[in-house]
């Protein structure tokens, strides 16, 4: 997968209490194969997840990838590192370079279909720390992603069609004032995979409880 991404600057998203930016086309053709590929060679599985009291299968399935001793938590989920693949630490080499930031884990959202979604949450958990930067890769058919402010009503939610070959960072306040998600859609569409780079800088003691179901 040599010369996988382009060197497209970003662009920043001008969004109150948030710190976004979006790379247009930054794959060289090679969605499609790449998509294709992860989607037959990682270990997917569904979780169930735990919200007030009651379990659910998650309406996408998933896989993590990590550093040798990090774990990840939420809504009674609790994810053990698997070792990166090549393919992924290639990827992961040039998210970071793009975004200028270091990752030590990579949570991978498999939408089979327009019927498979992410509930809207924060990715706050303890172990991301204050100010985490999340950089979610997406490839394969466009789903819109819509943040929500989560305590100022006078702000309208943010919609986002996320194309194969985009990427999105987020930094900063964003997580703490925003939550985000991707609804189900009543279009019929293809497989998409997005991927969530991340630093884990603790290890987990608790699971943590949001909404994304």
């Amino acid at each position: 997968m040599d010369d996988l991404f382009s060197n497209a600057d970003g662009q920043k998203l001008h969004l109150p209490d948030a710190e976004l930016v979006l790379w247009h086309n930054v794959l060289s053709g090679k969605e499609t194969s790449v998509l294709q590929r992860l989607i037959a060679e990682i270990p997917w599985r569904q979780e169930h997840v735990t919200l007030w009291g009651r379990t659910y299968p998650q309406p996408r399935l998933v896989a993590w990838y990590a550093d040798a001793g990090q774990s990840y938590s939420y809504s009674g989920v609790r994810l053990e590192a698997t070792p990166f693949t090549s393919p992924l630490l290639e990827i992961k080499a040039r998210v970071q370079e793009l975004c200028r930031e270091n990752f030590n884990s990579v949570l991978l959202n498999y939408y089979r279909d327009h019927r498979d979604s992410m509930g809207f949450h924060a990715d706050d958990e303890p172990e991301l720390g204050a100010r985490p930067s999340i950089a979610s890769l997406s490839l394969g058919e466009e789903r819109t992603f819509v943040m929500k402010h989560r305590s100022r009503e006078d702000i309208s939610d943010l919609r986002l069609g996320l194309a194969s070959g985009s990427l999105l960072l987020m930094r900063g306040e964003t997580q703490s004032n925003w939550k985000h998600g991707i609804p189900k859609t009543a279009k019929l569409s293809g497989p998409r995979i997005n991927l969530t780079f991340r630093q884990i800088i603790s290890p987990v003691k608790r699971g943590k409880k949001h909404d994304a179901n």
